[in-house]
């Protein structure tokens, strides 16, 4: 489910500015995650509040895209549908599947339209693009799919084009991207955060084992630019787990820069291994990850992810 953590966060933030040893022991104090009423069974949530009435908008990988909303962040949440129900433009295998191919859509406000970023792909494969589809009030029947953003990847990349995430940098918009290969990457987007506008590099690389890196999120507090992201194996609880320890968990880098220089509370780069562990299974919570930082007018900014429940269930609880 959708965990939202607000004290954790704003203790995460607090140590990462400080000593890294301090930082050590916060973490491994994890705070439980908050409650969630509704609809709650998701995975890789993205977040976003409208700003005309308050209304929360909750999107997840799934049936085309699913989406519900809410008047509280943790709910009750409702059920709206799927926001591409006809299938993407983009010319890809997936397109007109996205039942599980629309890895971590990511919902963003641009120029005062609402955007969310999604991927065409099928599991494993490295042959993906990001995608946008866009609307003003985020009603459902209102989004309009605009097709690809001009990043793309095949087996000639060094990564692969999934798991969208847009960040406004003072004015900049780039796009964080990538899922194992050589993990994430980033893109500069043009004003109007439609399309790719150069070439991308690399933020963060896992040189060892399988390079199990992705779904970057990058937020900016105070000073610094956190890059959030998963670490680990995602999928198949169900039928079996990875050895203890390499089961999905959330780590960060920082830096003063958005498209360069991260690197985790010891200092080793975010590019050769580094990342410091936010979150990771403990008590009920297993493989947590897909996360996300939020703005919260109430409570500042919250921690959400997915994590596999001791009921066999994704959850998705807040605050």
């Amino acid at each position: 489910m959708t965990r939202l953590i607000k004290r954790a966060i704003k203790m995460l933030f607090k140590t990462l500015a400080a000593h890294a040893a301090l930082f050590a022991a916060l973490v491994h104090g994890y705070a439980n995650p908050g409650s969630c009423s509704g609809a709650c069974n998701v995975h890789d949530p993205s977040l976003i509040r409208r700003a005309s009435d308050g209304k929360y908008f909750r999107f997840s990988t799934g049936n085309k895209i699913s989406y519900m909303s809410a008047s509280s962040i943790a709910g009750p949440w409702t059920t709206i549908g799927s926001m591409l129900p006809g299938g993407s433009s983009i010319d890809l295998a997936g397109k007109d599947d996205l039942w599980v191919n629309t890895p971590a859509p990511d919902a963003q406000l641009v120029n005062g339209v609402y955007h969310v970023y999604f991927s065409v792909s099928t599991f494993g494969s490295q042959n993906s693009a990001i995608g946008l589809a866009t609307s003003p009030t985020m009603e459902s029947g209102s989004w309009t799919d605009k097709g690809a953003t001009g990043i793309s990847s095949s087996s000639s990349k060094a990564y692969n084009a999934i798991d969208a995430n847009l960040i406004n940098a003072d004015g900049t918009y780039y796009m964080n991207f990538g899922s194992f290969w050589h993990d994430i990457y980033q893109a500069p987007m043009d004003s109007g955060a439609t399309k790719a506008a150069a070439s991308s590099y690399n933020l963060a690389y896992q040189p060892s084992g399988s390079h199990a890196v992705e779904g970057a999120y990058m937020y900016k507090y105070g000073s610094y630019y956190y890059l959030f992201f998963s670490s680990g194996i995602c999928c198949g609880y169900d039928t079996s787990r990875p050895a203890s320890g390499e089961e999905y968990k959330i780590k960060v880098c920082r830096s003063t820069s958005p498209s360069s220089g991260f690197a985790d509370a010891s200092g080793t780069g975010c590019t050769n291994g580094g990342g410091t562990t936010v979150l990771e299974s403990h008590g009920t919570v297993y493989g947590p990850g897909g996360q996300g930082v939020f703005t919260d007018p109430t409570y500042g900014p919250v921690l959400y992810y997915h994590y596999k429940a001791s009921s066999h269930k994704w959850k998705t609880p807040s605050l």
